[in-house]
């Protein structure tokens, strides 16, 4: 009888430390070199009625204000879980030249052109289960990992406010996914 209820306390243990959005199921928190994470929101990115993607966001300490997680210059993971069925590379490219553009002021673009061609080439086509992990470490910078697989670092405090800018700035890719990411 003990290890019935030592075994349904574990089980309830761990239904309260994920959250599942769309089957993909998300921890609380989170490891990232040596900093513990939280969840602080996740949504789908959807497009023409398509769920593309579940989107998930881990900071340091849980916020709502978009300014204040943009301006401080601390570790974070966007983690990207696809679930349509291929999503094409030329499309993610686009994407994420339309979202750069969106929400860095037209200055700031030429410093990192070179650095978002840089990211870009990290990608190929996704398919439905593919993990992508974007981790901002202050110093080092944006490591891109899909899979399991590291791709490669993006250096700077810039390149990585740019990034994440794309989910939670003024022109995110959806208010949807921006409202789920910071915790609504």
């Amino acid at each position: 009888m003990r290890w019935l209820i030592l075994i349904g306390m574990v089980f309830l243990s761990a239904m309260a430390t994920a959250k599942s959005v769309e089957g993909v199921n998300l921890p609380e928190k989170i490891s990232l070199a040596g900093n513990e994470l939280v969840l602080n929101g996740a949504g789908v990115r959807e497009k023409f009625f398509f769920d593309i993607y579940v989107a998930a966001l881990y900071l340091p300490a849980r916020s709502g204000n978009a300014g204040k997680i943009l301006q401080t210059d601390q570790p974070w993971r966007m983690r990207m879980d696809f679930l349509y069925s291929e999503v094409d590379k030329e499309k993610l490219d686009k994407g994420w030249e339309e979202g750069f553009e969106a929400n860095v002021a037209d200055a700031s673009l030429p410093a990192l052109h070179d650095r978002l061609q840089k990211f870009k080439a990290m990608f190929v086509t996704m398919h439905k289960g593919d993990e992508v992990h974007l981790d901002y470490l202050p110093g080092t910078g944006v490591r891109v990992e899909i899979n399991g697989e590291e791709k490669g670092v993006v250096p700077g405090a810039d390149f990585a406010r740019a990034l994440l800018s794309v989910w939670i700035g003024s022109e995110p890719v959806t208010r949807s996914v921006k409202k789920s990411l910071l915790g609504g």
